[in-house]
C-alpha cells in the first residue's frame, strides 16, 4: 500500500502573499521544498503528499501546481480560489485542467462571519466542484461544524474533508461542544476527517494523553476508511517534529488492524483525492 501524507505545505516567502505569518509562528517563516521535506518522507516511509494552500491566492496555487509538475512525490494539490469572482467558474476549469488539481481550501477560520460559505454566490461557486471532478477542504474551526453539515446536506455529492479535525480546543481540555458536532457531521457519508493538527492545537505541552480522547472520538465517529493522516509540515514544527507528530499518531492508532492502519495512512487520501 502506498503511503500518503495528506496535508503539507509549501511556501516561497518572498512571493509575498502569505499575510498570517509574522513573530508568533517565527521557527517556520522560512521558504520550504520538497528537498526540504524528502529527508522526512523518506524516513516515515511515506511516498506521495497532498500539499495545500497556505495563501488566499490564486497565485499560490499556481505555484504549488508548478512544483507538482517537477515533483512526482506530490500526488495532489488543494487550491483556492476566490468564491464571490465573477470569473471563478473559468478560474476553477483551467485549474482543473492541471493533472495533480484536487480541490479547493476556503480559509473559512479567517473570516469572522462563521456562516459565509453558505451565502448564495459562494454555494453557485462550489456546485460546479463535482462537476468538475473537485473536493472541498473545509479549513473549519469547532464553530464551523454544523455550518459544513448544512453545506454537506445542501450538496450531498460534494466531498468534503474537515482538515485538523476542526482544531478542537485541546490546549484547554475542552471537548464539548466539538464531541457533539463532530458526532454530527459524521453522520453525513460525503465528509472525511484529517487526522493531523492535533499537537498544534494542544500546544508545545502536547502529550499522547492529552491527545487521546480526541483521537478516540474521531476514530469513533469516522472509522478509519474516513480517516487521514496529514502531518500538517512545516506548521506541526510549532509543536513537534514531524517524527514525532508521525510516532504519535501511531501510538494514538495503534488498536486498528493492520488493514485500517493502511487506510488511515493511505488508503482514503488515496481514494478521496483520486491518487493513483
Amino acid at each position: 500500500m502506498q503511503r500518503i501524507d495528506a496535508h503539507q505545505h509549501y511556501w516561497q516567502i518572498a512571493r509575498g502573499d502569505y499575510f498570517w505569518m509574522g513573530p508568533h509562528v517565527a521557527p517556520i517563516v522560512r521558504d520550504v521544498f520538497p528537498a526540504d521535506l524528502a529527508p522526512h518522507l523518506q524516513a516515515a516511509g511515506i511516498a506521495r503528499t497532498v500539499v495545500v494552500q497556505a495563501a488566499a491566492t490564486v497565485a499560490e496555487t499556481e505555484f504549488m501546481l508548478d512544483l507538482a509538475d517537477k515533483d512526482d512525490s506530490i500526488a495532489a494539490v488543494v487550491g483556492w480560489v476566490d468564491l464571490e469572482a465573477d470569473d471563478v467558474e473559468a478560474t476553477l476549469r483551467r485549474l482543473a485542467a492541471r493533472p495533480k488539481f484536487r480541490g479547493i481550501r476556503p480559509m473559512l477560520q479567517d473570516i469572522d462571519d462563521t456562516f459565509d460559505i453558505l451565502k448564495p454566490k459562494q454555494l453557485a461557486a462550489l456546485k460546479l466542484l463535482p462537476k468538475l471532478g473537485l473536493r472541498f477542504d473545509a479549513l473549519a474551526q469547532p464553530r464551523h461544524l454544523p455550518v459544513v453539515a448544512a453545506l454537506a446536506d445542501h450538496m450531498p455529492d460534494l466531498p468534503i474533508v474537515v482538515d485538523h479535525a476542526a482544531k478542537p480546543f485541546i490546549a484547554k481540555g475542552i471537548l464539548e461542544p466539538w464531541a457533539s458536532d463532530m458526532a454530527a457531521l459524521a453522520k453525513r457519508p460525503s465528509v472525511v476527517c484529517k487526522f493531523s493538527g492535533l499537537v498544534t492545537e494542544a500546544g508545545p505541552n502536547w502529550s499522547v494523553a492529552g491527545l487521546k480522547p480526541y483521537a478516540d472520538h474521531l476514530v469513533a465517529c469516522f472509522g478509519p476508511d474516513r480517516l487521514m493522516f496529514g502531518s500538517d509540515w512545516p506548521v506541526c514544527e510549532l509543536a513537534a517534529t514531524y517524527e514525532n507528530w508521525l510516532a504519535a499518531a501511531k501510538e494514538l492508532l495503534a488498536g486498528l488492524s493492520p488493514a485500517e492502519h493502511d487506510a488511515v495512512f493511505g488508503g482514503t487520501a488515496a481514494r478521496f483525492y483520486g491518487i493513483g
